[in-house]
């Protein structure tokens, strides 16, 4: 449980960052492309503002993550030795083809405005944007082979690459890189809208904060849509290819066709029911989950307690998760339709920089969804995580796992610090 807890904490932390660096690396690359063709200083200093705020969130992802992979050694390594063979070489892909791209590019757009041309600068941010964003994709097909393993043969006790194509085509993968990169757009888009709103709100630097605030709404209406759609095709595989996740997601104990949806529900685990169980909506959790009022829909007692995942915390996320996910899209339909006079609606302005946290939020509850959901299983259906922890004593997951907490904390305070005073400074004059 130590192991387990400290890397939830170290992941959680981390993934604050993430979505941001993908997200604001290609918002970035568009506000470069547009001043390379019509050469308006006001998007060059829009790259430079959002790029000085995007230099502090990437340093920190980069501390950050580093630790997540050391743990498959220190915390995992029964996980690393059973599956390192499919696990490593993902990993190491990651490192060589996009992450070291990444850096490299990051220095050059960092040191380059001066010495390269606007469209030679450009580019480079297209290849920071592109290298942050492949990272992803091989970071998500690691994932995807945990909850959808294939390709794979097991030979001498462990798991050993029987099919390249294979892991790098499944459809989990890819289900979750679509899911991740559009969440990572809504984090990016409200990121930019809650801090124009902030600035809108004591007209200062009206222009600049006018586009950047129009650019958000525009990019966050369509891509909180696209989280919506591609949620409900994820929940598709979800109820195809972990019915125990999508139980625990629903509380449903009952094998059922046409399975009704419940509005309100209170889920009650040791007694394998739900305390509360009202509003139902007759065959909706059945065409969720299969596109058919009547399909079966499997119930949790319909696999073994020891099967089973949490069922408190799986619900709640998966509430917490789709509730963000259907405010997002109304919040940026509002400021799309109003996008030519947001300066004069203080009120949606003071609401967008409170709406700045909701998209994080949504982000951290979907991945608990998906990673506690899947509970026991670390490999799904092939290593259980109980089987994958280090011969490690109490005491020392006890105590780094306080020692990271603590370092973990000093780290997020400094940086938000740098962001938040980055942010209240504004762009610099030319």
């Amino acid at each position: 449980m130590l192991s387990r807890l400290q890397f939830a904490a170290a992941t959680v932390f981390h993934f604050l960052f993430v979505p941001l660096t993908l997200g604001l690396s290609v918002l970035i690359a568009c506000m470069e492309t547009a001043y390379a063709r019509t050469d308006n200083p006001v998007y060059k200093r829009m790259a430079k503002f959002w790029g000085k705020l995007f230099l502090i969130n990437f340093t920190l992802g980069v501390v950050t993550g580093i630790t997540l992979e050391f743990q498959f050694g220190t915390n995992w390594s029964r996980y690393s030795a059973y599956m390192g063979d499919i696990f490593g070489s993902l990993l190491a892909i990651e490192a060589t083809a996009a992450f070291f791209l990444e850096s490299t590019m990051i220095g050059v757009w960092h040191f380059g405005w001066e010495k390269l041309s606007p469209k030679a600068h450009a580019t480079i941010a297209w290849l920071v944007a592109l290298a942050s964003n492949l990272s992803a994709v091989w970071i998500l097909i690691a994932n995807g082979f945990m909850q959808n393993p294939l390709g794979f043969v097991i030979r001498n006790g462990r798991v050993e690459l029987a099919d390249f194509i294979a892991v790098i085509t499944n459809p989990w993968a890819w289900n979750e890189f679509v899911h991740v990169v559009a969440g990572a757009f809504c984090v990016a888009t409200f990121f930019i809208a809650g801090i124009s709103a902030w600035h809108l709100l004591r007209k200062q630097h009206e222009e600049f904060f006018g586009k950047s605030m129009r650019l958000a709404v525009t990019v966050g209406l369509l891509a909180s849509i696209v989280v919506a759609v591609q949620g409900h095709l994820h929940g598709n595989l979800v109820a195809k290819l972990q019915p125990a996740k999508l139980a625990a997601m629903e509380s449903h104990w009952e094998t059922t066709k046409n399975a009704p949806m419940y509005l309100l529900q209170i889920p009650d685990e040791k007694g394998e029911k739900n305390l509360v169980q009202a509003m139902p909506v007759p065959g909706l959790l059945s065409f969720l989950a299969f596109s058919d009022f009547n399909a079966e829909v499997k119930g949790l007692k319909d696999f073994a307690p020891a099967d089973r995942p949490p069922v408190g915390l799986t619900f709640i996320a998966f509430r917490v998760m789709v509730g963000i996910g259907t405010l997002m899209p109304l919040l940026m339909l509002i400021g799309y339709l109003k996008r030519g006079k947001l300066a004069a609606m203080p009120t949606y302005l003071k609401i967008m920089i409170w709406a700045m946290p909701l998209p994080y939020l949504g982000m951290e509850a979907g991945w608990t969804v998906a990673e506690v959901g899947r509970q026991p299983w670390i490999i799904n259906g092939l290593m259980r995580t109980a089987d994958a922890v280090s011969p490690i004593t109490v005491g020392q997951a006890g105590s780094s796992l306080v020692a990271m907490v603590l370092l973990y904390t000093l780290l997020g305070a400094a940086g938000a610090y740098l962001m938040l005073a980055a942010a209240r400074k504004g762009p610099q004059d030319a």
